[in-house]
């Protein structure tokens, strides 16, 4: 039988307010246990909530940048459960009327060795408060509870059940993280807990419209563990199928050191969270006017900016989605296209996403940590367009820039020169070297003339070694086919 994929996301987003949602303690992470709650965190008598606005024009930036429909009157309500980590007994979340309802998200993923434009609706995304942490270190058979983190501002933002692989689930994890960030909204670190997701998992057979029993997988802090997770929960729950049993409804947590998911507790439907509005806490009203600020402060979108680079600089919608990814890389790439002219868009494109890319992943830095500037590499750029270099030896140079780690705006020239690196185009020098070659090859000249194309090449590769790779290709080929007839 051949089974189908479906997966939602629900990805917490912390916001980066200065104080929590409902109260004015801070939220910096690191603290020593307990030293960052409050009397309203504590839930301690009498004390009331009040919302930071801050948490709210977070989230109206985030519904602006989706397309998503702001609510003109959101509501509050009490989701009741009982955790030792939950001082109060309920978590104040939004349920009937979130703050933001709709909207999607578009990104590439790959699928048969090629990229393919995918966009996921959002259900909704809502405020809520985090609850505290409990640790299980040891404190002789005790559970320690650490309530700096209750209270903390997140954005909730569900999927609708639209992923059908693993690989599609990381690519749109990826895609919201990235925008979140570009946004400022939220600071994106997964290891502090800042951007975790739960990934609703299930499977039914191809062809059938009715969904399978779900599991939701919790609290999946890292790109590589939320793809382990799906793709484990997936094979267990074929598996499970497949030799006659069932799915049961509940969550699960991922053991990343066995690869492995496991039973945590049976999945609550929403009547048994008893929701009801917050008594402590008026409807959240959000006017025009409010939303229009709002926007007028956004920066520009990510797919404003993709569109820009689409119709401005004739990139690829993949290229320019690519370089989209973070704030840092579009700044980049912009300040290298304004140093090195428009019409090296498409090589400063296609250097970000070949040399530059590469060698910051084999390096584990951001572009912002770049030691080639982009006022560095838009002179390299430059030295290939006006013959100067080679793209082969271009690659060498780079290397080079990168090691020196230099600030000087002519390390390029200074490298070529010192390394004797300039490419060879005097026409005289060049139909020497094309003179011996072919006198030394009378073979693939013999066989090239016979009608063999890759004799051609043979000969081009000689020509190449004699010169150290120095020679200008173009006035080489051109040469040579003068010489041949």
């Amino acid at each position: 039988m051949q089974w189908e994929v479906v997966i939602g996301l629900e990805t917490h987003t912390q916001l980066t307010t200065a104080s929590k949602i409902f109260s004015g303690a801070p939220i910096a992470f690191g603290a020593a246990p307990n030293t960052q709650a409050c009397p309203v965190d504590l839930a301690l008598p009498g004390v009331l909530p009040v919302l930071n606005r801050g948490a709210v024009e977070r989230a109206i930036q985030f519904g602006l940048a989706i397309g998503a429909t702001i609510a003109s009157s959101s509501v509050f309500a009490r989701k009741n459960y009982f955790y030792p980590d939950l001082p109060k007994g309920y978590q104040i979340s939004q349920f009937e009327i979130p703050v933001v309802q709709g909207g999607s998200l578009s990104f590439f993923v790959e699928k048969d060795g090629k990229p393919e434009l995918k966009t996921v609706n959002l259900t909704r995304a809502h405020l809520e408060e985090d609850a505290g942490k409990s640790l299980h270190e040891d404190y002789h058979g005790m559970t320690g509870i650490d309530l700096n983190r209750a209270g903390t501002p997140l954005l909730e933002i569900v999927t609708e059940p639209e992923m059908r692989s693993a690989a599609e689930a990381v690519a749109y994890a990826k895609a919201l993280h990235s925008l979140v960030m570009w946004l400022g909204i939220c600071d994106g670190n997964m290891q502090e807990g800042s951007f975790r997701c739960d990934a609703n998992v299930s499977v039914r057979p191809v062809g059938q419209q009715e969904f399978g029993t779900r599991c939701e997988i919790k609290n999946l802090n890292s790109f590589r563990f939320l793809e382990e997770a799906i793709n484990y929960e997936v094979r267990r729950q074929i598996e499970l199928i497949e030799d006659g049993g069932r799915v049961v409804q509940e969550t699960r947590l991922y053991d990343p050191d066995k690869k492995e998911t496991r039973s945590m507790r049976s999945k609550e439907d929403a009547m048994d969270y008893r929701y009801f509005p917050d008594p402590d806490l008026p409807p959240l009203v959000i006017g025009q006017d409010w939303i229009a600020r709002v926007k007028a402060s956004l920066p520009e979108l990510p797919g404003a900016m993709r569109e820009r680079f689409v119709q401005g600089f004739g990139l690829s919608d993949y290229d320019a989605m690519v370089l989209t990814q973070s704030k840092a890389m579009a700044a980049y790439f912009e300040a290298v296209v304004t140093a090195a002219g428009k019409e090296q868009a498409k090589p400063a494109a296609n250097w970000m996403m070949g040399d530059v890319a590469s060698t910051l992943n084999r390096e584990g830095i951001d572009i912002s940590e770049s030691p080639v500037s982009a006022a560095q590499l838009s002179l390299l750029l430059q030295r290939i367009a006006d013959g100067t270099i080679s793209n082969k030896i271009a690659k060498e140079v780079f290397a080079a820039m990168w090691e020196a780690k230099s600030s000087s705006a002519t390390l390029a020239d200074e490298i070529i020169e010192s390394k004797g690196l300039k490419q060879i185009s005097d026409t005289g020098a060049l139909e020497k070297i094309v003179d011996d070659v072919l006198a030394a090859n009378a073979k693939s000249v013999e066989e090239y003339r016979a009608g063999k194309e890759k004799a051609f090449n043979a000969l081009i590769g000689q020509a190449m070694k004699a010169t150290q790779g120095k020679a200008n290709p173009a006035q080489l080929t051109e040469l040579l086919k003068q010489k041949l007839g």
